[in-house]
């Protein structure tokens, strides 16, 4: 009587549920994924902050765009002092110096300057002219501080 054993079959498959090698480093790759998709979104960010900062329009031919805050704020100054001069020529019958306007509290001023430009005021009769004047940038500056004037026209001009 022979006994028969049954002889197994090699299978160069791996079997569904067998576990596999590189499944021990999935939370390692994950987190480089992480990573790597942060880092991608950052630069494309960045990419387009920059490109969007290249259009902005600027306040005034020639300056940067960050200028353009303190240029309108002057040119609202410059406003504001022009407004001031003519009602204090239709009630004085007189135009003002810049010390007398801000010291008759005509305008929400409490100086005659704002970073870096001066404001100055010249009466001739009735007529007025109210200058902003700014230091010159130094050579090679990518910075140009235009000098600006206003007069009873109430038109904000650059002076040449």
């Amino acid at each position: 009587m022979s006994i028969r054993t049954k002889r197994g079959v090699v299978s160069f498959r791996t079997p569904l549920n067998a576990a596999i090698a590189a499944a021990v480093h999935r939370p390692h790759n994950f987190t480089m994924k992480i990573f790597v998709s942060l880092l991608v979104s950052a630069s494309f960010l960045m990419g387009i902050y920059l490109i969007y900062l290249k259009k902005i329009p600027t306040a005034a031919e020639g300056t940067v765009a960050t200028q353009a805050v303190s240029i309108t704020g002057v040119r609202m100054d410059l406003l504001q002092i022009a407004k001031a001069e003519r009602a204090s020529i239709g009630v004085d019958g007189h135009c003002m110096t810049m010390d007398e306007l801000l010291g008759s509290g005509s305008m929400s001023m409490s100086r005659p300057e704002r970073d870096g430009y001066s404001y100055t005021v010249e009466c001739s009769g009735n007529d007025f002219t109210a200058t902003a004047r700014h230091a010159p940038a130094p050579a090679g500056s990518q910075f140009r501080y235009p000098n600006m004037v206003i007069d009873q026209s109430m038109q904000v001009r650059e002076l040449p």
